[in-house]
């Protein structure tokens, strides 16, 4: 390569790393605001019944965070599952609810909160009458916008559909949903 190339490409390289971290650093700074009710991006969707608006998005953050608000609309919820590589944060907004997180039960009610650790199985079931609201916080956020915009496309999809699907996200199915 001659000298004068490999100067201008070192040279160009540095001033687009450069830009880059410019650009980021501004994605993530910049404020928003979600109003109440509403989904980040107006595309708030329904999966298996219940409700997801999209608070913080991967977008914003850079793929370091997550946050859906959940209308949990009948007693019941998810098969227990885990995420290999996320820690996921549940805060009750309404309602109560029991957990499990590996070998551990747990109740919540309105304004508690809950650590879920990467690698640990968990599910979570609604139990009081009417309707109950999660936070569900994803960090990192991983792909987990990407898994509920499949999933809620998918309709009555086979086990081993939803097994493939969880894969696919870094996820892995591994049982029943609570009682």
């Amino acid at each position: 390569m001659k000298r004068s190339t490999f100067i201008l490409t070192s040279l160009i390289g540095s001033h687009i790393a450069t830009f880059a971290r410019e650009i980021r650093y501004f994605r993530l700074s910049k404020p928003f605001k979600v109003e109440a009710g509403k989904d980040r991006f107006n595309d708030d969707f329904v999966y298996r019944g219940n409700h997801f608006l999209l608070k913080v998005s991967a977008k914003d953050t850079d793929g370091q965070l997550c946050i859906f608000d959940t209308t949990r609309v009948k007693k019941g919820g998810p098969r227990l599952h885990l995420h290999y590589s996320q820690d996921e944060w549940f805060f009750v907004l309404k309602g109560e609810f029991n957990f499990k997180v590996g070998d551990e039960t747990f109740y919540l009610k309105e304004g508690d909160t809950l650590f879920g650790p990467r690698g640990i199985p968990h599910a979570f079931a609604l139990t009081s009458e009417g309707e109950g609201r999660l936070l569900l916080t994803y960090q990192p956020a991983g792909s987990i916008e990407e898994f509920f915009k499949e999933a809620r496309g998918m309709t009555n999809p086979t086990e081993e559909q939803s097994k493939e699907l969880f894969k696919k996200h870094g996820m892995e199915l591994l049982g029943s949903p609570m009682d």
